[in-house]
């Protein structure tokens, strides 16, 4: 999870492959008119996300849940985890974090994405950190995505199992 420009795809990639676990990109479960609003820089309101946070629930939901999955989404506010949740209840997020200037580079230099740069202010004014009673990590996104993906792992790692000690 995180704004745009954090690197969810890349690193929700590697992570999926160190894991061994099936990759969903969230983009691609859009509704076609969420992309359209979002190519023409226009931010997404709550309704807005509402069918396409449950396309990711239901997809969460049919995945086989001993071999875990990654799925990159912005999942910005507390309520749109709180939909996923209802889908996939042991999900964990790995919240990709980082320096608005640092993000707003990347996002200049990367090419062919829906998403402009325009919107990153709109993403950062939405995002309400993953909170104290939430299942999750908060990871920089400073380095290489190599970097970031180790940070990922390691925190995860550190998380205590659900299942106890």
């Amino acid at each position: 999870m995180g704004v745009t420009g954090t690197g969810k795809t890349t690193v929700g990639r590697l992570l999926a492959d160190a894991l061994g676990a099936p990759y969903t990109e969230g983009d691609d479960l859009h509704p076609p008119a969420n992309v359209a609003k979002m190519s023409a820089g226009i931010p997404l309101d709550d309704e807005d996300r509402r069918p396409w946070l449950d396309a990711i629930a239901d997809r969460l939901r049919r995945l086989p849940a001993d071999r875990g999955a990654v799925v990159s989404c912005s999942a910005l506010k507390r309520a749109y985890r709180d939909r996923l949740r209802a889908g996939a209840p042991d999900a964990v997020f790995v919240h990709l974090t980082g320096e608005r200037a640092l993000i707003g580079r990347r996002m200049a230099a990367r090419t062919g994405h829906f998403m402009p740069a325009a919107l990153l202010d709109s993403q950062f004014a939405t995002l309400e950190p993953l909170q104290a009673d939430e299942s999750g990590v908060a990871v920089d996104v400073a380095g290489t995505p190599e970097e970031i993906t180790e940070r990922a792992l390691a925190a995860l790692a550190a998380l205590p199992s659900p299942h106890g000690p």
